[in-house]
């Protein structure tokens, strides 16, 4: 398959200029390049997409530029967005950039001497350029009445309570800006980004056609939904990061192992590497046997070992394990540390389960897992209670000091799911 048929098979291509002329400017190696704004310290999930699509073509012998936005980070995208974004000052996006630029290094290859990536910052050709030299050698080439015609500006405008700002409507010549001087700089012919990017590069597309005479080409790829309406990359604790000390490796990886069904064939073809001959046959048994997870594991694992590496995976693995009820002999610590504080945690003075201990019974209670000490009884009696994933059937059960793993922590299961860990101090 060319890149193109590629990208269509996992549903990745949203809209194209000229599809058949970039089918064959395709067959040789050109300049590509993706702009993300360092409006955060980390990525998150939500980023993944274009810059995947940036190592698919890079996998195929082109250039991958990645434009950190230096100079539009200042401004703020309108693109997808009911209000203005907070503006960050030259120092916060400096540092968001450096932090970026070490998660880049895991999606794209900057090594390679065949066609290595490169990471530019938009401040670099912006930032000597005056107002006036922009309005008479830019703003001249736009047309007011075409910008408002644009999606992400026109659907602002009609919400009269947040509106668009100045500065916003002016996001659209900024980037097309880009464009141009990556463009004459480094021969760039196309630019890729999410679908509500489709107006800001169709001006981009423009400005070189006018500005520098050549023809450049625009690709935009689906914005990303889950099945059932909600965003895609939030949780209830809020995004998923790419930073580990934002959202855990046993966070991430859980957020994929829990991807609905309905959405995880797709998210196989947009998030994962896995060939065609790989996703196929998982499609089919998936269709077979869902309950089996096999897809959704493959999912958590692939995007996981590409974003955090296989030894993060192989622990966030071992942990979802333990939470399964997996034996917990040889779990080294930090392994354990990643459930620590993903369940409900209560602490406990060590004191108290020195000498003879203290029944599980009140142990159960003290964790939250049984109301009352009959409620406990019978909880045990009945084979619904484990003290770190062993079961245990009898109610007269003492817990002490000995029972806690890495001499601080008691893991408490009733039933599959209700889970405690309580931590004696």
């Amino acid at each position: 398959m060319s890149i193109l048929d590629e990208l269509r098979w996992r549903g990745l291509v949203a809209d194209c200029t000229d599809a058949a002329e970039l089918t064959q400017r395709l067959a040789s190696p050109v300049t590509l390049y993706c702009g993300f704004d360092p409006t955060a310290e980390s990525l998150h999930v939500g980023n993944l997409v274009p810059l995947l699509a940036l190592r698919r073509f890079q996998l195929r012998g082109h250039h991958p530029i990645a434009v950190a936005g230096g100079a539009t980070g200042g401004i703020g995208d309108p693109s997808g967005k009911t209000q203005e974004r907070q503006l960050l000052t030259r120092e916060v996006l400096e540092r968001n950039i450096a932090r970026v630029q070490e998660q880049l290094r895991r999606l794209l290859d900057f090594e390679t001497k065949q066609n290595p990536a490169r990471l530019v910052d938009n401040a670099s050709w912006t930032r000597g350029v005056s107002y006036l030299e922009f309005l008479r050698d830019i703003g001249k080439h736009f047309s007011v009445n075409q910008m408002v015609a644009k999606e992400s500006v026109r659907a602002r405008m009609e919400d009269r309570e947040a509106g668009i700002s100045y500065t916003e409507f002016s996001y659209m010549l900024l980037q097309a800006f880009d464009f141009m001087v990556l463009c004459r700089d480094y021969n760039c012919q196309l630019q890729i980004g999410g679908s509500d990017q489709w107006g800001n590069i169709t001006a981009g597309i423009d400005l070189c056609r006018k500005k520098l005479g050549r023809t450049v080409f625009g690709l935009t790829l689906p914005l990303i939904t889950n099945a059932d309406g909600t965003k895609f990359g939030k949780t209830e604790a809020g995004a998923v990061w790419l930073d580990p000390k934002k959202t855990s490796v046993y966070k991430f990886y859980q957020f994929w192992i829990n991807t609905d069904d309905r959405d995880v064939i797709r998210y196989l073809k947009f998030f994962t590497f896995l060939p065609r001959e790989t996703i196929e046959p998982l499609e089919k048994r998936h269709g077979e046997n869902p309950g089996a997870r096999e897809t959704h594991k493959a999912l958590a694992r692939a995007v996981t070992d590409l974003i955090h590496g296989p030894s993060a995976t192989a622990e966030a693995v071992r942990a979802s394990e333990i939470l399964f009820g997996g034996n917990l002999d040889g779990v080294p610590e930090t392994t354990f540390a990643e459930i620590v504080g993903e369940v409900p945690t209560k602490q406990i003075e060590k004191s108290r389960l020195d000498g003879a201990g203290l029944p599980l019974v009140e142990l159960l209670i003290h964790a939250g897992l049984s109301p009352s000490k009959s409620q406990a009884r019978k909880d045990i009696e009945g084979g619904g209670v484990n003290v770190n994933n062993v079961r245990e059937a009898s109610a007269t059960r003492a817990v002490t000091s000995n029972d806690l793993l890495f001499g601080k922590h008691l893991l408490l299961r009733k039933g599959r799911k209700n889970y405690a860990v309580v931590t004696a101090k």
